[in-house]
């Protein structure tokens, strides 16, 4: 997994509430357990009519807006427990969605492979959407070290939540079971401690 300490990108905005699993990825795509190749099929009904033609109003085909932070409404993630979404988020080459607010099993599922979800206050996510409309070239920062979210050239920043332990391991890219693998030796030093 790849580590994230601190991120400096433009950001492509979806200014869309309550976007389900079923819209990032819909389910006639899942039919492979591994998580290259999704993201071409991300928010495939939003990218393309019925008839295949791509839609030039969908944000993600308009390429004046690029970047490796996906900027989005409330209630991102909701639906089903899908794993797919994350992957077809990271496939695609976001690295940071950022919301206020995440379905909890979406937002375990993007710290469990790579994809950093930054929750804001309703207030900030106002503001940071006003301002990518009015430029769409802006640099977002994301430090996950000091757990701040910022525009350049602003003193108007937001602070986000991080539970200390997935914190930890997407600052050292890994997830939970590269996390208790690197513990191997700690555990089986403890085991010999409690068994006499």
């Amino acid at each position: 997994m790849e580590k994230i300490e601190r991120l400096e990108s433009r950001a492509i905005p979806l200014p869309i509430e309550n976007i389900d699993t079923d819209q990032i990825i819909p389910a006639r795509f899942l039919k492979s357990s591994k998580r290259q190749d999704f993201g071409k099929n991300l928010f495939r009904d939003w990218k393309y009519s019925n008839k295949g033609h791509i839609k030039e109003n969908f944000i993600l085909n308009n390429s004046r807006f690029s970047g490796q932070i996906l900027l989005v409404g409330r209630n991102f993630g909701s639906g089903s427990s899908r794993e797919h979404a994350a992957w077809a988020l990271f496939d695609y080459g976001f690295r940071i969605v950022i919301s206020s607010f995440f379905a909890d099993i979406f937002k375990e599922n993007a710290l469990n492979n790579g994809l950093l979800p930054v929750e804001i206050s309703e207030r900030y996510l106002k503001y940071l959407f006003k301002t990518i409309f009015y430029n769409r070239h802006i640099l977002f920062s994301v430090s996950l070290y000091r757990q701040i979210i910022k525009i350049e050239k602003s003193f108007f920043y937001d602070y986000f939540s991080m539970e200390k332990y997935k914190k930890t391991c997407v600052l050292i890219g890994q997830d939970d079971i590269d996390f208790l693998i690197s513990l191997i030796y700690k555990i089986k030093t403890f085991e010999k401690k409690i068994h006499f």
